[in-house]
């Protein structure tokens, strides 16, 4: 890969690593965990960048490799995932710390979302990131009208969950 491209990804990551942080923190539970997946994004994302072709934003194209690489992950969960010890190995990006503090102010609503399927939690993640139901779809592969729907069924849901 050219160092232009190498630069490319790492300054793009940066900027976009919170995402990744909230889609760890929505399929893992732990710290540990948190920091296996965050580096199995960051894997697959490096892996995949050659491929991103701009046609969307990089946000966007990172959201979709995390979280496919997140739900593939929570779907083997009763496999084992062999990992590697990260300090013997360099890295270019230095993982900023996740406020663990704020973790603790939207528990309850973690724990409602953690009852939700795969796409549903998904959708809720971007959904509280505030993105549009156009980006919504694109990004999960269904219409916006469906998206829509869908979110409108998942506030019912979660009402019921926070509200018994």
């Amino acid at each position: 890969m050219s160092e232009d491209l190498e630069q490319s990804f790492v300054k793009q990551l940066r900027e976009n690593q919170n995402i990744i942080h909230k889609i760890c923190r929505l399929y893992t539970a732990g710290d540990d965990a948190h920091k296996d997946l965050f580096q199995e994004i960051t894997i697959q994302l490096w892996k995949a960048f050659p491929k991103f072709r701009g046609d969307s934003k990089f946000s966007t194209w990172a959201y979709r490799v995390a979280l496919n690489t997140a739900i593939t992950l929570y779907r083997k969960s009763t496999k084992s995932v062999q990992t590697v010890n990260y300090e013997k190995h360099q890295f270019f990006i230095s993982q900023e710390d996740y406020n663990y503090e704020e973790e603790e102010r939207i528990k309850l609503m973690y724990q409602a979302v953690y009852q939700l399927n795969d796409i549903e939690k998904a959708l809720v993640f971007m959904y509280l990131e505030d993105k549009d139901y156009t980006e919504i779809s694109e990004t999960l592969g269904i219409s916006e009208v469906n998206a829509r729907v869908k979110m409108n069924r998942i506030k019912g849901k979660l009402k019921k969950i926070l509200n018994p």
